[in-house]
C-alpha cells in the first residue's frame, strides 16, 4: 500500500448541483461526451430536487471524484469554502482521490505551449505534435551545423596529434603522453572532443522531454487527444495494437538504423585512428545495436508520443540527407571533406622497410605507432643530420597516416627539391597548397605561414622544370595576401616577394619586379643590393639592345 499524505489529498466537498452540473457539461470537450458523464448527467436531471435537500451525494459524487480528470478535482475546490456544507471523513477518502504528482516545470512548459499552439491553430493535435516537432528541429539546426563544422576540423586535425595514451614498447608514461596530446592539441587550435557527442548533450534532452511530456498528456486523457489523430491512430492515449499498430515501431527502428548508417558513412571519425577512432567505432556498433530496444520500448509507447517520435526521426533523416549535397554544404559554409591530395608518387611508394625504423629516443619505438605529428617532428631532426633518405621514409609515412598534413607536404616538398627531384617535389608542395586554399585563403597565423612556404617553394620546383608561367602562378599567390602580424611569417612573406621579383626579371617585367623589391626593402634594408642589381642588370640589357639596333 502506498502512503497518502493528507496535504496531498483532494477533499471534496459537496456543493450545490447547479455549477457542477454546469461544470459536468461543458469543462472538457472529451469528458463531455463520455458514458458516465452523460449518465450522471441523466441523475442530476431526475433527482435535482431531491439532492438540493441532502448535503452529501453518495450516489454521484464519490463515482464522479473516481473518474473525473485531475482539473475537475481542482474545480471543485470552489465550492469547499462554502458554510453550511458537511465535510466527508478523510479516512474514507478512497485512493483516486489523492492529487497526482505534478509535472516537472519544464514539462508543464511544453503542454502550455502545445495546448496555446492548439487552441490558436485549431489543428488537430497529431498535427500539432507533428508541427511543433518541425518547430524544435529548425531552432536546434543552427548547433548542428556547428557540430558538423567542428566535428570535421577535428576529424583532419585528430589524426596528426600524438595518441593521448603511450603507444606500445613506449617509455613514455601516461602522465608525460597524455600533456604531449593536450599540449599539441592546443598548439593546433584543435576544437574540444565535446563536439562528438554535443549532439547526444542537446537533442537527446530535447527529444526525453517532449516524449514525456506526451506521454504525461496521453496518461491524463487530455482534452481532444482521445480523437485527436486521423487513419488507424485515432485515438493518441492509446498504445499501438492490432496489424496497423506495427507501422510506427517498425517505422521508427528503422529509420533510426538508417540515420546511424548516414551519420557514419561519411563521417570525419572514420579518418581518426588509435583510442579515439576506436572509440567512435564502438559507438557506432552500440547505436546499431540499440536498434532492437528502440523497436520494443515503441510497442510501449502511446500512439500520441510515437507520432513525435517518427516526425523526429523523419526530419533527421531529410538533415542528414541535405548535409550530404555538396551544393546545400557551401550555402551552409561547410566545405566538402577532401583527403584525395596526396600527390599519386607517395600513395604509391607504400610503407614497406619504414615499419624496420626504430627510434632511440628513451628507448625502441617502432615507427608505425608514432603519429604524423611525431613522424614530422622526427624527420626534421634526422633532416638536421643529413639523413635524408630516412627523413623521406618517415615523411612519406606520415602522409600515408594522414594525406592532408599540410606540413608534411611542405618538407616532403623541400626535401625532395633538395634531392633534384623536382616533378614529385611540385606534386608535394601543390598539394599542400590545395588542402590550405580548400576554405579560401587561411587567416590563422600557421595557415599563413604554410601558404607562404608552400607557394614559394612550388614557384621554385616549376621555374626550375622552365614552367615559367606555373611557377609565376605561384610565386604570385604570395604578393595578394595581406602582409603578415606574426614576425616569422613576415620574414617569409618578403622572402618571397624577393623570389617573384627575381623571376619576374627573368620573363621581362623589370617594372614589376622592381615595385616588390622596393616593398621588400622598405621592410628590410637588406634587400636593396638586389635593387641595384636589378638597375644594373638593366642598364646593361638596354645598351646591349640599342647597340643592336645600330
Amino acid at each position: 500500500m502506498r502512503l497518502l499524505k493528507l496535504g496531498k489529498l483532494r477533499r471534496y466537498r459537496p456543493s450545490p448541483p447547479s455549477p457542477l452540473h454546469h461544470f459536468v457539461c461543458h469543462y472538457s470537450s472529451s469528458f463531455s461526451h463520455s458514458p458516465l458523464v452523460s449518465s450522471i448527467h441523466h441523475h442530476h436531471h431526475h433527482h435535482h430536487h431531491h439532492n438540493r435537500q441532502r448535503n452529501n451525494y453518495p450516489g454521484c459524487s464519490w463515482e464522479l471524484l473516481r473518474h473525473s480528470p485531475p482539473d475537475f478535482l481542482s474545480f471543485s475546490r470552489r465550492f469547499s469554502a462554502q458554510p453550511g456544507l458537511s465535510e466527508p471523513d478523510e479516512s474514507l477518502l478512497p485512493i483516486e482521490a489523492a492529487e497526482p504528482d505534478e509535472p516537472f516545470i519544464a514539462v508543464q512548459a511544453v503542454i502550455s505551449m502545445l495546448d496555446y499552439y492548439h487552441d490558436v491553430t485549431g489543428f488537430p493535435w497529431w498535427i500539432v505534435i507533428s508541427t511543433s516537432t518541425l518547430a524544435m528541429r529548425l531552432a536546434l539546426f543552427p548547433l548542428s551545423v556547428v557540430q558538423l563544422k567542428k566535428q570535421r576540423r577535428l576529424g583532419m586535425l585528430l589524426p596528426r596529434l600524438p595518441p593521448p595514451f603511450p603507444p606500445r614498447q613506449s617509455t613514455r608514461s601516461f602522465k608525460d603522453q597524455i600533456a604531449l596530446f593536450w599540449k599539441e592539441k592546443k598548439a593546433a587550435r584543435c576544437p574540444s572532443l565535446f563536439w562528438f557527442i554535443s549532439s547526444f548533450a542537446f537533442q537527446v534532452p530535447c527529444f526525453l522531454l517532449w516524449i514525456c511530456s506526451l506521454g504525461r498528456m496521453s496518461l491524463n486523457h487530455h482534452p481532444g487527444f482521445d480523437s485527436g489523430g486521423t487513419l488507424w491512430f485515432q485515438n493518441l492515449t492509446e498504445y499501438p495494437h492490432g496489424v496497423l499498430g506495427l507501422i510506427f515501431p517498425f517505422c521508427i527502428a528503422a529509420l533510426h538504423f538508417t540515420n546511424v548508417q548516414l551519420s557514419f558513412e561519411k563521417s570525419s571519425l572514420q579518418y581518426v585512428s588509435g583510442p579515439i577512432g576506436t572509440l567512435a567505432k564502438g559507438y557506432k556498433s552500440y547505436l546499431v545495436v540499440l536498434t532492437l530496444p528502440i523497436l520494443i520500448a515503441a510497442f510501449n509507447v502511446s500512439q500520441g508520443s510515437l507520432v513525435y517520435w517518427l516526425t523526429n526521426s523523419t526530419l533527421t533523416l531529410t538533415q542528414q540527407s541535405c548535409l550530404r549535397h555538396p551544393t546545400f554544404l557551401k550555402y551552409l559554409g561547410i566545405t566538402k571533406l577532401n583527403t584525395s591530395v596526396a600527390p599519386p608518387t607517395v600513395k604509391k611508394s607504400g610503407s614497406s622497410g619504414v615499419a624496420d625504423i626504430i627510434l632511440l629516443k628513451g628507448g625502441e619505438i617502432p615507427a608505425q605507432s608514432l603519429s604524423p605529428v611525431e613522424l614530422v617532428n622526427y624527420s626534421i631532426k634526422i633532416l638536421s643530420e643529413g639523413r635524408n633518405d630516412i627523413a623521406i621514409r618517415l615523411l612519406r609515412l606520415a602522409i600515408e597516416k594522414d594525406p592532408g598534413y599540410e606540413r608534411a607536404l611542405l618538407i616532403m616538398g623541400q626535401t625532395l627539391l633538395k634531392n633534384k627531384q623536382l616533378i614529385e617535389a611540385a606534386d608535394c608542395l601543390e598539394s599542400a597548397i590545395s588542402k590550405l586554399l580548400v576554405d579560401g585563403y587561411p587567416t590563422e597565423v600557421e595557415e599563413v605561414d604554410l601558404l607562404i612556404l608552400s607557394s614559394q617553394w612550388a614557384g621554385i620546383a616549376n621555374v626550375r622544370q622552365g614552367k615559367m608561367d606555373q611557377g609565376l602562378m605561384h610565386l604570385e599567390r604570395i604578393a595578394q595576401l595581406k602582409e603578415p602580424e606574426d614576425p616569422k611569417s613576415k620574414a617569409h612573406y618578403y622572402d618571397g616577394l624577393v623570389v617573384l621579383s627575381s623571376t619576374l626579371a627573368v620573363v621581362g617585367r623589370e617594372a614589376e619586379a622592381l615595385k616588390y623589391l622596393q616593398m621588400a626593402a622598405a621592410y628590410d634594408p637588406a634587400y636593396n643590393v638586389y635593387i641595384e642589381q636589378l638597375e644594373k642588370d638593366s642598364k646593361e640589357i638596354s645598351s646591349d639592345l640599342s647597340n643592336t639596333k645600330k
